[in-house]
């Protein structure tokens, strides 16, 4: 029996959803979002605030800052309610309602950036914000997840770890990018493993976290309107952009069958179908990973007036059937399914790069 006195001491590490009978394809989905913070993102919070107290940038007076899309302010809203830091969490229009509330009720102060910064997007604009904020105080603390380096060793450290101990024949691991903390994390990790796993990176339509041209995203948590500080993309063997819409009716394909995940599940989900798809999956084993759950994304994704306001009315009918990238499902297990089952079960805008400090203190 689990008996914790702090949030961030428990994290659900070993629960995987089998998508086989949702998707037609052998995929594994590692939930992360069964913690106190509803999100992979505490694993980063955690290791990057207990780093920040042991090379003493945080003291009692401290004020966290950090920009978010939603997930890891509600991460560092938890452990700085836990702790007794105050924290201010720099967000842009798009970050969900109830997100917001959250932090709120964390004891968590939540400023919106309303406009764009010229080139940089809402980014440029909440980078900008944070650092004139950290210019005009020095109690402010920026702990940087877009530079961090404790945000990767997070994953390195535990997400890693954990899929390997569960999947010791790993083929295929599926990651979404954001920041790029869990990708390289991951990545890093498995380089130095005993066995080669293929790394394949999923990223919204629009973001120019690898490169191409910018675009409109509306759904947070993966895509970046720069380039990843963090990112290496040496590490990394395919990535595979996401269109929205494909996000949003792989969110809802997996709801009508009981598992209410987020939209960065969906795009992770979505793109990981279409590659299997492409490939003799049937001797594969393949993971990727679920960041959250689907409550927070009730007033966007899982509401019928703002997807057919921003994506048209037809944007689900397409899934009425299956189609699309998820077509070519194949209908006999593959020869290790029993054995992996047993695994499981075991005992938005612009180019231009914002200016970032090396530093984790503004």
């Amino acid at each position: 029996m689990p008996v914790i006195s702090v949030p961030h001491d428990f994290n659900e590490e070993d629960l995987y959803v089998d998508l086989r009978s949702i998707f037609g394809h052998a995929l594994f989905l590692k939930c992360e979002g069964f913690n106190f913070a509803g999100s992979i993102k505490l694993k980063a919070a955690t290791e990057m605030v207990e780093t920040a107290e042991r090379d003493g940038l945080l003291t009692p007076d401290s004020i966290l800052v950090e920009s978010s899309s939603g997930n890891l302010g509600v991460a560092l809203s938890t452990i700085a309610a836990s702790k007794g830091y105050r924290f201010l969490c720099v967000t842009d229009s798009r970050c969900n309602l109830s997100t917001r509330m959250i932090m709120e009720a964390l004891g968590s102060q939540v400023h919106i950036i309303a406009g764009q910064e010229a080139n940089g997007g809402f980014l440029g604009a909440r980078i900008e914000y944070v650092r004139t904020l950290c210019a005009s105080d020095e109690r402010y603390v920026w702990l940087s997840q877009y530079t961090n380096p404790s945000n990767w060793k997070a994953h390195y450290r535990k997400t890693a770890p954990e899929i390997a101990r569960q999947f010791p024949e790993l083929d295929v691991l599926f990651l979404g990018t954001g920041t790029a903390g869990t990708l390289m994390g991951c990545a890093r990790y498995f380089r130095e493993w005993h066995r080669p796993v293929r790394i394949i990176a999923l990223d919204s339509v629009g973001s120019v976290a690898f490169g191409g041209t910018p675009g409109r995203r509306m759904i947070p948590g993966l895509g970046m309107s720069m380039r990843p500080p963090l990112l290496d993309e040496s590490y990394v063997d395919e990535v595979i952009r996401v269109e929205e819409a494909d996000t949003i009716r792989a969110c809802h394909r997996l709801a009508r069958r009981g598992f209410l995940f987020g939209g960065s599940t969906g795009t992770v989900v979505s793109g990981a179908m279409g590659w299997l798809a492409r490939h003799d999956d049937r001797e594969l084993t393949a993971v990727a990973l679920a960041p959250d759950l689907g409550e927070r994304y009730l007033d966007t994704i899982y509401q019928t007036n703002w997807l057919h306001d921003l994506y048209g009315e037809d944007v689900l009918k397409s899934d009425e059937v299956p189609a699309g990238p998820w077509a070519a499902a194949s209908p006999t297990p593959p020869a290790r399914w029993g054995r992996r089952l047993d695994l499981t079960n075991g005992d938005h805008h612009g180019t231009q790069r914002p200016q970032f400090q090396d530093r984790r203190t503004c």
